[in-house]
């Protein structure tokens, strides 16, 4: 049996990349998140949380720089 290996935290795949730039770019982003991104790019919970947060970051860095 071979470990199985997750990527660091700064390493996302694209489904949860496009998720999360999805989810940043909305004005109301919907209400409970993690079901819609489940649902809306066919992803696990972890990977909608993984989205939730990394779109938190994008809305942060858009307002520190615009």
């Amino acid at each position: 049996m071979t470990a199985s290996l997750t990527p660091p935290e700064h390493e996302h795949n694209a489904l949860v990349e496009q998720a999360a730039q999805w989810l940043s770019d909305q004005a109301i982003p919907p209400r409970p998140i993690v079901p819609e991104l489940r649902k809306r790019f066919d992803i696990s919970a972890l990977e909608a949380c993984e989205a939730a947060a990394l779109a938190e970051k994008f809305r942060m860095l858009r307002r520190a720089f615009g």
